[in-house]
């Protein structure tokens, strides 16, 4: 039997966190996107109450202890309604991130133990994760930086770039990032392993926080790795190298498999916010959309508006789906490609078009409309480009491997 239909502790959470976003995200929203990279510690503070010991780490209050067992799906809803708020501001709150998704994918019980803990209590922190380098971005398998074993250690060389919270991870919390690292190049993708660098590890800088077109307030670092020793027990999965099972590559996509769905999420917010937007613009000048309404006798307008409609839509569902599968402990590579791909695709559009339909309303800095258009672009680019997306979408329905479809 199908449901289409949110279990009544999901619509509950959404509707919580709804309220949250609507109090106390919206109203500085503009601000913190012209003061880029200063933190909104008032509202990070709160965030940090609010979400200690959630998901990643795997312990739940409230509402989300009820969301158990549907926890995935309660993680793409929650996204959604901060995305709305602001997704820059979403971005900023201090959680494990793309760290402890790693962690969570790859860790031993142990690790994620020692890794995890550390985000139900004491100040915010932060996780990320550095992949992307100057020579390689949508291309992991390209990977340079290199683990070099010594002794009791691991010696990492190499440089990331484009690495969200990777300030706030590295410097300014006790949080850690994870590194992707190759220990034996002639191994190729087999020979690519994560390993946990914490906090103020020597050996690991933040060489420049980018200045960009969206997401302003969230941090977005270059980080350096210079003779950085880490435990040897920091790597996640196995040291060794087995070529034909490329376990340590599989870590990575396993990673974005978990949270692929999440941007989409996030992507899915921004759109329905500009769309929610230009309805409420439409209706104050006595624009109504009619559905129901035969297409041919339906304005540009109307058909504009139930395109942007049907394609978040669309994205909502299949990233649903993405996140359903998961809780269900299914493998769902080919659905996290395509709702990231669905959904960076359509909200791009959907906020152009918006800003398009509304004209010098939707590109006046007096409203959040132009915002949301640059915010969006983003979702199009980081955790896979949508063209990487449908590459691995079109591997996996007709079965070719990377080497023969590239």
């Amino acid at each position: 039997m199908i449901d289409f239909e949110l279990p009544e502790n999901i619509v509950r959470l959404r509707e919580a966190i709804h309220a949250l976003a609507t109090e106390h995200m919206r109203p500085i929203s503009r601000e913190y996107d012209e003061r880029e990279h200063e933190k909104p510690w008032e509202f990070l503070r709160m965030m940090w109450e609010i979400s200690k010991g959630t998901t990643i780490t795997g312990e739940a209050d409230g509402a989300l202890r009820e969301a158990r067992g549907t926890r995935h799906l309660a993680s793409v809803v929650s996204t959604e309604e901060l995305s709305w708020g602001d997704a820059g501001l979403y971005l900023s709150i201090p959680n494990a991130g793309l760290g402890g998704a790693a962690v969570a994918a790859a860790g031993t019980p142990e690790q994620k133990q020692r890794f995890l803990a550390r985000f139900r209590e004491g100040e915010p922190k932060w996780g990320a994760m550095a992949i992307t380098e100057p020579g390689c971005g949508s291309d992991t398998a390209a990977i340079t930086t290199t683990a070099v074993r010594d002794g009791d250690h691991w010696v990492l060389n190499g440089t990331k770039i484009f690495c969200t919270s990777g300030l706030m991870a590295a410097e300014k919390s006790e949080g850690f990032v994870v590194v992707w690292a190759t220990v034996d190049r002639s191994a190729g993708r087999a020979g690519i392993k994560a390993f946990v660098v914490d906090h103020h590890t020597p050996g690991m800088k933040v060489t420049k926080v980018e200045k960009k077109l969206g997401i302003r307030v969230s941090d977005t670092a270059t980080l350096v790795f210079e003779d950085c020793r880490i435990p040897l027990d920091n790597i996640l999965g196995s040291p060794e190298v087995e070529k034909e099972r490329k376990e340590g590559f599989k870590g990575a996509m396993a990673t974005f498999d978990a949270t692929r769905p999440v941007v989409a999420a996030s992507a899915i917010g921004v759109g329905r916010a500009a769309l929610d937007f230009t309805r409420e613009a439409l209706e104050k000048a006595g624009i109504r959309i009619r559905y129901g309404t035969p297409p041919t006798k339906l304005t540009a307008v109307e058909r504009d508006f139930m395109d942007m409609e049907a394609n978040l839509q669309a994205a909502r569902l299949l990233t649903w789906r993405a996140a359903w599968m998961m809780d269900r402990g299914m493998r769902n590579n080919l659905e996290a490609s395509m709702c990231k791909a669905k959904a960076g695709l359509a909200v791009t559009r959907v906020t152009q078009k918006a800003v398009e339909i509304l004209g010098p309303l939707g590109y006046s800095r007096k409203y959040l409309l132009e915002k949301w258009m640059r915010d969006a672009k983003i979702n199009d680019i980081f955790e896979g480009t949508q063209q990487i997306n449908l590459l691995i979408v079109a591997r996996r329905i007709f079965g070719y491997s990377s080497r023969e479809l590239n």
